[in-house]
């Protein structure tokens, strides 16, 4: 039986990802790394610190050692941090988002990128980026800021939360021909900005199991 790590800088996901890999990949032994420090640490900084940086690579030496196969990286801010754990690491270490932003850009050239937190906006513009030109695509990047909107998810306030992510994504909409939300903590918002804006919206959480699947060839 595989075994899979996940590794989370906050809380949010731990029991929706145990949900979807439940459904779309039951065969394999899961288990989930959470530190809600590192994502207080990166937005109170606006960046991801050396410290955040050491804590996360020592996580996935941790995975590694407890017998895992791969690391499933759950944090957009920390994308940089987990394609450097990939190279470095004795076991693959696997993004989230990566399937959502292949799907992203062999889909749409024009792409509002959603986010409600500015430290998730450049790290997957660039994951973007990268997955247009392996695939050979060109693509135009929107950024829409929620500003907001995960102070007020942080809280327990979902109905702030929702209609601040509505109002950034309402605002580029006549720009784009498709959305990603960045935070996998967005996903619920899916079909409601599809139905808002009547264009497609990505997000990564399923997706990313799925790709796990297709990665782990199971």
């Amino acid at each position: 039986m595989k075994k899979v790590v996940c590794v989370h800088t906050a809380m949010a996901l731990v029991e929706p990802l145990t949900k979807i890999f439940r459904e779309y990949l039951p065969e394999v032994k899961l288990n989930h790394i959470a530190d809600d420090s590192l994502i207080q640490e990166v937005i109170a900084n606006n960046k991801v610190t050396p410290a955040v940086k050491r804590r996360l690579l020592s996580y996935y030496m941790t995975a590694a050692d407890s017998g895992a196969d791969v690391v499933f990286n759950c944090c957009s801010s920390v994308g940089d941090i987990a394609d450097l754990g990939n190279e470095i690491a004795p076991i693959p270490v696997f993004r989230i988002d990566y399937p959502m932003a292949v799907k992203a850009v062999n889909s749409a050239k024009r792409i509002g990128v959603i986010s409600t937190l500015p430290t998730t906006l450049e790290p997957t513009c660039r994951l973007l980026l990268n997955a247009a030109k392996q695939e050979g695509k060109e693509v135009e990047l929107v950024e829409g800021l929620a500003d907001g909107a995960f102070a007020a998810g942080q809280s327990g306030d979902g109905e702030t939360h929702d209609r601040l992510i509505a109002e950034a994504a309402a605002n580029i909409a006549d720009k784009v021909d498709l959305f990603v939300l960045a935070q996998g903590s967005m996903a619920r918002m899916e079909q409601k900005l599809s139905e808002l804006t009547g264009k497609p919206v990505l997000s990564s959480p399923v997706s990313g199991v799925k790709g796990l699947r297709e990665f782990l060839k199971l």
